[in-house]
Order: structure tokens, then sequence, then C-alpha cells
């Protein structure tokens, strides 16, 4: 198999998030043996030149609960003592990323 193919194999699923000035994706990928995992990848322009600037981890299924569990412990953490304040942002009806908050999934923590 040549490199296109396996990286049409591996890219199973995606989800863009955009946050203010960053942008998030979550997408979920397959191993040879047809394993998922997931990579979670944070997007941000630098002003300096206009190059992206990105972060990634990988997450593999045997870690899901655990890690999920850390990150609602956090989570929980920030919002018990420190006020948080949820910044709007104009949305760009353009984009065809763009979702309406009432078409939005509902993943509080």
């Amino acid at each position: 198999m040549g490199d296109f193919e396996n990286k049409e194999r591996e890219e199973v699923f995606s989800k863009k998030v955009r946050a203010g000035k960053r942008t998030y994706f979550f997408d979920v990928k397959a191993t040879r043996s047809n394993d998922y995992y997931i990579t979670i990848t944070e997007s941000k322009k630098r002003f300096e030149d206009g190059q992206f600037i990105k972060h990634k981890i990988f997450l593999y299924k045997e870690d899901f609960e655990k890690f999920a569990e850390g990150l609602t412990d956090v989570v929980e953490y920030i919002k018990s003592n420190q006020e948080v304040l949820e910044k709007r942002y104009e949305p760009n009806f353009d984009d065809p990323a763009y979702v309406s908050e009432s078409s939005k999934d509902d993943f509080s923590f």
C-alpha cells in the first residue's frame, strides 16, 4: 500500500472545534490492526509570521477512561476554585464548519 492509501485508511472520524484564536481537531484513527485511537491537535496561528503552530497528543483506547476522569477532575477543580468567564466569539456564518448553538452537542463537565 502506498502512503496515500495508508492515510485514507487510518482516518476514521474527525471533529473540528473552533475556540477563539485556537482550533482543536479530535481525530479517530485506526492502527494497521484496526484498533482505534484518538489524536487531539491544537492549532494556533502565530502573529509574527502567520505560521500555524500545532501541538498533538495521542490517546489510546486503554487510556480513555483514566484520561476522561483526569480531564473531568481538573475542569471541576477550576470551576469550583476560580470564576470561569465564558468568552463569546462572533460566529462566522460563512464558515462551513459553523454549527449553531441550538445544534451543538452538550458535553458539559
